[in-house]
């Protein structure tokens, strides 16, 4: 044999050893196919051998994927065009399901995820899909994890990222906003002036009870206004004024 027959069966054996070798990494399964059969016994991390020409492998990626599912056009049920996107956690728990049961995971899931974003979405209201984020992320969760389990998938969590409105609908909720604001500010102005006048009218009984009250805050406006200008200022004194003190002598 020559030395080119000896390079041919060098690269063949080499060829045969890689094809044999197979290395798993920690977050990988390898799914083994003998002779196109599903071997049930998945393969874990390390490393692992292959029977040449009658065994197959398919590696499989077990770690948490972040999907971002398309802005949706939605009509919501109270008649509102908007748009929704969001964003879908999930990993593969079955790979061997994963790669026997549907075509194509990843893609089925991303369909999935649109699919029932625009259902879910289009049986809420606007207020709710703006408050009740929460409830409409579980329930939209539920609904994709519970087809997908026949995949192998789980759906860890599903977030709406954003929820376009149009921009007449923008302009009146900005005026709602405003109008609520001023009603809020008017309702306190009211409160304040009610309790203003309740203590005025406290205020008012005592000192009519003690006229001499009266006329000492009387006398002390006086001072307050004359400390603070430096003009002259004349104010009428009623005669009523002294009768307070009339009786302290």
């Amino acid at each position: 044999m020559g030395l080119t027959g000896l390079v041919v069966v060098a690269a063949i054996i080499l060829a045969v050893l890689k094809s044999m070798i197979i290395i798993i990494k920690q977050y990988e399964r390898g799914v083994v196919y003998f002779l196109g059969k599903l071997d049930p016994n998945v393969r874990g991390p390390g490393l692992n051998f292959l029977i040449p020409f009658i065994q197959k492998m398919d590696r499989v990626d077990t770690r948490i994927v972040t999907m971002d599912v398309p802005s949706q056009d939605v009509i919501t049920k109270d008649n509102v065009s908007i748009k929704v996107n969001a964003v879908l956690y999930f990993r593969v728990y079955d790979p061997s399901k994963a790669l026997v049961q549907v075509e194509n995971y990843l893609y089925a899931t991303s369909q999935l995820a649109q699919t029932t974003l625009r259902s879910v979405c289009g049986e809420a209201e606007l207020n709710d899909l703006l408050s009740k984020r929460e409830q409409l992320n579980n329930r939209i969760q539920t609904i994709i994890d519970q087809q997908t389990e026949v995949w192998g998938v789980k759906v860890v969590s599903v977030e709406l990222k954003q929820i376009d409105l149009p921009q007449e609908m923008q302009r009146a909720m900005a005026r709602q906003a405003e109008a609520e604001r001023e009603r809020i500010a008017k309702v306190i102005q009211a409160k304040g002036e009610f309790e203003a006048a309740k203590e005025l009218s406290e205020a008012a009984e005592i000192m009519s009870a003690n006229p001499v009250t009266l006329q000492l805050r009387y006398l002390e406006t006086l001072k307050g206004i004359s400390g603070e200008n430096n003009s002259t200022i004349v104010f009428p004194i009623p005669m009523n004024l002294f009768e307070a003190f009339k009786g302290t002598k």
